[in-house]
């Protein structure tokens, strides 16, 4: 049940990361969220099959890091990717 948790955090911190990057315009907002919910899930849950308790730092800590370390490049990437695709999508249809 704490994996809620682990969720919840990743959430939080893929909203922050979503108004922190630029380029919000360029992918839904739901995005940073799902992906830091998904990542902190994801390892919290490799971790406590591994055998690491909830009193253990490292699965808190990593709750905290891992979504920061996922999400920040992954919306970096991929507003970057928008950008230059709608770039080249103007440029063949000779727009602006």
């Amino acid at each position: 049940m704490q994996i809620l948790l682990a969720f919840l955090v990743g959430a939080v911190i893929g909203a922050a990361v979503h108004f922190l990057v630029g380029g919000r315009g360029t992918r839904g907002v739901a995005l940073g969220p799902v992906l830091g919910a998904a990542s902190a899930g994801l390892v919290w849950m490799i971790l406590t099959w591994a055998g690491v308790g909830l009193d253990s730092p490292w699965l808190w800590l990593s709750a905290f890091v891992v979504p920061i370390v996922v999400t920040y490049p992954a919306l970096v990437l991929l507003a970057r990717a928008r950008t230059a695709h709608d770039a080249r999508e103007r440029a063949q249809l000779k727009i602006g």
